[in-house]
C-alpha cells in the first residue's frame, strides 16, 4: 500500500485502545481533512404543485414543500435549517399544528376557524399570521374549509437533536389578525422609502423578540412589497428565503439571473448568498410573504446583507 505523505488524505482515525465507552466514541480529524466538507447547494425552486394540491384538498392534512434529497438531509426540510408546509383543514374538522419546532409561523390563505395554543384561543381568518411555539400543544378547529401556509425550523431542531422546551418556550403564541396587518402597512406606506432600504415591508416581530426586531430568536419574517411596475434591486444575504407568493399578476423574482415565475400561494425557495431581486410588471401592488433564518445569522454577525 502506498504510504500516506498528505494529511488531507488521511481518513478518519480512531482511538488505539480505548480504555472505557466514552473513548471509543472519539474519531480524529486534522487541518488537511477536517474542512474539506462538500455538501450539495440549495437549489432554488417554485413548489406551485403543493400550493394547488392544498387548495383543491378534499380531506385534512399537511402537504411538505420537502426537497430533502436534493439537500442531502435526513429529514423533510425546504432549506437546511426551514420547513415550509400547507396545512388544509376541512370545515368542522381539527387539525393539530403542534411541531417539533421551537417556533413555527402561518399565513392563512383561506377559510375561518378557531385556532388554540395552550389555554388560549383564537378565531382567525384570510390574511391573518401566526406565531406559534413548538412548546405548546396547539392546532385549529376549522368553521369552513381552511388553507394555511406554514414554515418551521424543524430541520435545525433535528440536525440537533433538539426537543422543545415545556418549561421554556423560545417564544410566545401571537396572532397578526388581517386588519391589523393592514393598518401597520397603511402606516409604512404613509412614509418615504429612502435609498438605503428595500422599498415598503412590514416587519413582524413580538413582545419577547422585539430586541432584536425578529419574530422569533431565529426566524424573521416581513411582508414585502411592490407598487406597480416597480422593481426591489438585486442583494444578497447569507440566510436562506422561503416566500409565499401573496398577490402580484404578473410578477417575477430573479435569482442568480434566472427568472423565476410567480403564482398565487406558490413557494419561492431563494438559495443563501444567492443574488436576487422581485419585479412586478403587474397594474397592482404585488406582495409577498418572506420567511429567513435571519435570527440566526443577525445573532451571529454574519448576515452579510449587500445591494448589488
Amino acid at each position: 500500500m502506498k504510504p500516506i505523505n498528505d494529511m488531507a488524505d488521511l481518513p478518519v482515525q480512531h482511538p488505539e485502545a480505548p480504555a472505557t465507552a466514552a473513548e471509543a466514541r472519539g474519531r480524529y480529524f486534522n487541518s488537511g481533512n477536517a474542512f474539506n466538507i462538500k455538501l450539495p447547494p440549495v437549489p432554488p425552486r417554485i413548489f406551485t404543485e403543493e400550493a394547488r394540491r392544498a387548495l383543491a384538498a378534499e380531506a385534512t392534512g399537511i402537504i411538505d414543500c420537502d426537497q430533502s434529497a436534493a439537500l442531502g438531509s435526513e429529514v423533510a426540510a425546504t432549506t437546511p435549517f426551514m420547513l415550509a408546509r400547507y396545512a388544509v383543514a376541512k370545515a368542522g374538522d381539527t387539525l393539530e399544528l403542534t411541531l417539533k419546532t421551537s417556533a413555527s409561523i402561518w399565513y392563512v390563505i383561506k377559510g375561518a376557524g378557531e385556532l388554540y395554543c395552550g389555554e388560549e384561543t383564537v378565531v382567525v381568518g384570510a390574511g391573518d399570521v401566526l406565531l406559534l411555539p413548538g412548546s405548546v400543544a396547539a392546532g385549529l378547529t376549522a368553521t369552513s374549509d381552511c388553507v394555511l401556509w406554514g414554515v418551521g425550523n424543524d430541520p435545525l431542531m433535528a440536525f440537533e437533536g433538539l426537543t422543545a422546551d415545556l418549561d421554556a418556550p423560545a417564544a410566545a403564541f401571537v396572532h397578526y389578525p388581517a386588519k391589523e396587518i393592514a393598518r401597520q402597512l397603511d402606516l409604512v406606506y404613509a412614509s418615504d422609502a429612502n435609498t438605503s432600504t428595500s422599498g415598503h415591508a412590514l416587519i413582524f416581530s413580538a413582545e419577547t423578540t422585539e430586541h432584536c426586531r425578529n419574530i422569533s430568536p431565529m426566524l424573521t419574517l416581513s411582508l414585502n412589497t411592490l407598487r406597480p411596475h416597480a422593481v426591489q434591486p438585486p442583494h444578497r444575504h447569507n440566510s436562506a428565503a422561503i416566500t409565499l407568493a401573496v398577490a402580484g399578476d404578473p410578477a417575477y423574482t430573479t435569482v442568480d439571473g434566472e427568472k423565476c415565475h410567480w403564482s398565487q400561494w406558490a413557494t419561492l425557495v431563494t438559495p443563501p448568498t444567492a443574488a436576487h431581486g422581485h419585479h412586478n410588471e403587474g397594474e397592482t401592488r404585488a406582495e409577498f410573504l418572506i420567511v429567513q433564518d435571519g435570527g440566526l445569522y443577525y445573532r451571529g454577525r454574519t448576515m452579510g446583507l449587500v445591494n448589488l
